[in-house]
């Protein structure tokens, strides 16, 4: 992968990867009647005292802004890239939120945050970076005892996929497994699985593939000049095909644990 070419075909896209404000909404929702509202936050918007709430591979931070006014409380945002953090700050200022989000560059496998500080650990999209064990392993001991953790989780689907889909996935992201293995691997990393849900196929196409769609199409005459482009046009082209023909077999999956 070509890392300039693929930032240049991403930047300033509104999301990283599936996802949506709603998505976001129900996700904390479910995290707080776990967690109980009384450590991360109400309904009425009532600041979330002392509570500590990293959102990890940010990206450009749509649901950062979502945490932030739900929450009333500063979320720290950690992603590697600096210019999809200055995208978050711009939006933060846009949104009258800048006070309530604290961007940070650097790896989410590498928080440095004294044990037991952390009350909730978001990640959407992101955790397959260091994979979905691994990074549960790394942060369970940041997290307070009861502490959450919410990531979203390319999973299987169904349990015979066809072919060229199961294929396209075991070059793509080979650990890619269903719900009831994500599970395992959860408790493996000393979680209960509370809560999980499917996103719906609106939010991989809305702000993630469509905008995608277009982006490559205004960048294919460059392309033509430039392999390293054409390269990665081609690799979306190729994932955009496997949505549209496989996509009710595979999904980003919402996982609600805590640390047991």
């Amino acid at each position: 992968m070509n890392w300039q070419a693929f930032f240049e075909l991403h930047r300033d896209l509104p999301r990283e990867g599936p996802g949506s404000d709603l998505a976001t909404l129900e996700a904390l929702n479910r995290a707080r009647a776990a967690a109980g509202r009384s450590r991360l936050g109400t309904e009425s918007r009532e600041p979330a005292f002392d509570l500590c709430v990293f959102d990890v591979g940010c990206g450009p931070g749509k649901q950062t802004l979502v945490l932030a006014r739900e929450l009333r409380r500063k979320i720290v945002a950690v992603d590697i890239h600096e210019p999809f953090l200055g995208q978050l700050r711009r939006a933060a200022f846009d949104a009258g939120l800048a006070d309530l989000v604290e961007t940070r560059l650097g790896r989410m496998e590498e928080l440095d945050q004294p044990p037991g500080s952390i009350d909730l650990i978001w990640c959407e999209g992101a955790i397959y970076n260091v994979g979905f064990g691994e990074g549960l392993r790394l942060w369970r001991p940041m997290l307070r005892d009861g502490g959450i953790v919410v990531a979203s989780e390319a999973t299987w689907l169904v349990d015979d996929p066809p072919s060229a889909c199961r294929t396209f996935w075991n070059v793509e992201y080979p650990p890619m497994t269903g719900i009831a293995g994500n599970e395992t691997r959860a408790v493996a990393a000393g979680f209960d699985l509370i809560d999980h849900f499917v996103l719906p196929r609106a939010a991989w196409w809305d702000e993630y593939l469509t905008p995608i769609e277009r982006r490559i199409a205004r960048f294919r005459p460059k392309a033509a000049r430039d392999a390293d482009l054409a390269q990665v046009l081609k690799d979306h082209e190729r994932e955009i095909d496997i949505c549209h023909r496989f996509g009710d077999t595979f999904g980003y999956v919402f996982y609600i644990m805590r640390k047991n």
